[in-house]
């Protein structure tokens, strides 16, 4: 006989524990369901891991860097990858304990550790045990996609999960991949120390944003002593004498490229291939990504998907509000919608990128008059005081309405300056109200009302 349950929630990512919360909280019963590590991507192998060692990096680059500001440092910077790797699970663990054991003392909630799989539309098996319940959450994530291209399988590689498990630094790294994961991490490892390449199949790096963006990391990056090799494609791998291969197809460069260790940074797919949603009648796309609307709802009634599993978003921070808005319009009548929400998001090298809104390019493609303000890092006066003056801040604006339509702060806080434009954006207000509002000196922030008063066409 099946136990029943109001709700069943499968995967504790991020959306998962908010809506055990919530639902709890209105005094349903909840079966959440984790056939591995509480916290999903973003506590295990994703945000906190790798902005810890993004830290330690940025760390060993000051210190480098300490004469230019006047301060010496005895001998040479050397990066610990054992106590580096230390801390990182140090403050992983912190962060999934406090979130395991606080979901296995929430009143109304069940815990079952173990993979679960539909039966039909209302029913879950775990374990030996099948559950029941009228409201199911699909919460698994996704992992790194690993390509099938020639020699695979006769090498040793690399993800975003298993790089982070490494204790010894790589003598020479190759990445494959020259996006957000890639450059994370490539930028990270040269710093620690590893020779380091980049092969990036596209013309350029972050080939999804404007090309002032890219032609400034790729300008760091080769600053910093890292290789990139753009317009190639990797189509075959092979072993070496303690190396992998890779064998390029490129317009320029060597035909190939050779390293101590390779990591595949490619994309990522979700985890829901061994859910038994053909049982459950749920529709997925042609890469598994569960089909929903604009409320999370699956084509089966009673059944939602959130988080990355549904192809809605990619971040922490788009599944968490898939939690918030599957929640109001369930238990407080507050019909919110994904398309209500605006695109943001942030690449966490060094500098990073705040972005929110559209690129120039979706701009110009939409067709709509609009007015654009950008100004340089190396003419605001904090990032010349920190010495930090790689990047630019640009905003675009609607030459009618007046409403902002998106902003890149690529330089230092530019992942947290980024929110004061977001929260205007969101408030649909005109340019005006940043225009004229008086901004603290010296920060970052103070120049965005001074690029919205030198706006001019985008062309």
């Amino acid at each position: 006989m099946p136990r029943a349950y109001d709700a069943i929630i499968i995967g504790i990512g991020q959306a998962g524990p908010y809506l055990a919360r919530r639902l709890t909280g209105a005094g349903m019963t909840v079966a959440i369901l984790e056939r591995k590590l509480f916290g999903g991507t973003c506590v295990n192998t994703g945000c906190i891991p790798t902005k810890t060692m993004v830290a330690s990096a940025y760390a060993a680059h000051i210190a480098r860097r300490a004469g230019e500001y006047g301060v010496d440092v005895a001998g040479s910077v050397r990066a610990d990858m054992k106590r580096v790797k230390a801390r990182k699970d140090d403050i992983v663990l912190r962060s999934r304990s406090g979130l395991e054991t606080s979901l296995k003392k929430l009143r109304g909630c069940t815990v079952y550790q173990a993979h679960g799989r539909f039966e039909s539309p209302r029913e879950v098996s775990v374990g030996q045990e099948r559950l029941t319940a009228e409201r199911i959450f699909i919460n698994v994530g996704g992992r790194a996609i690993v390509p099938d291209m020639p020699g695979i399988d006769k090498v040793p590689y690399l993800t975003n999960s298993s790089v982070m498990e490494l204790d010894t630094l790589p003598d020479r790294l190759i990445v494959v991949g020259g996006s957000f994961v890639g450059l994370e991490f490539g930028q990270m490892f040269r710093r620690f120390g590893s020779e380091v390449t980049v092969v990036e199949m596209s013309g350029r790096l972050l080939h999804r944003e404007d090309e002032d963006v890219s032609a400034v990391i790729h300008d760091v990056f080769e600053r910093e002593g890292i290789g990139i090799r753009v317009n190639a494609k990797c189509v075959a791998l092979s072993p070496g004498d303690g190396e992998v291969i890779a064998r390029l197809d490129c317009t320029e460069g060597a035909p190939e490229v050779s390293g101590t260790r390779l990591l595949l940074c490619v994309g990522r797919r979700p985890n829901t291939d061994d859910l038994g949603l053909d049982k459950a009648g749920v529709a997925v796309d042609e890469r598994g990504f569960i089909i929903v609307d604009d409320q999370l709802r699956t084509n089966v009634p009673g059944i939602w998907a959130v988080g990355d599993c549904n192809g809605k978003g990619a971040f922490t921070h788009t599944s968490y509000n898939d939690g918030e808005i599957v929640a109001a319009n369930l238990l407080d009548n507050d019909p919110r919608r994904v398309s209500d929400r605006i695109l943001t998001y942030a690449l966490f090298t060094d500098p990073p990128l705040g972005r929110a809104g559209m690129t120039d390019a979706q701009v110009r493609q939409s067709g709509r008059k609009a007015l654009v303000g950008k100004r340089p890092m190396k003419a605001v006066a904090r990032a010349v005081e920190k010495g930090e003056t790689d990047g630019f801040m640009k905003i675009t604006v609607d030459a009618q309405t007046r409403e902002i339509l998106g902003a890149a702060i690529l330089g230092t806080g530019g992942d947290e300056v980024i929110h004061s434009i977001l929260d205007v954006m969101y408030a649909k207000a005109p340019d005006s109200v940043v225009r004229r509002a008086m901004h603290i000196h010296p920060t970052v922030a103070e120049l965005i009302p001074t690029m919205l008063g030198e706006l001019g066409p985008l062309t």
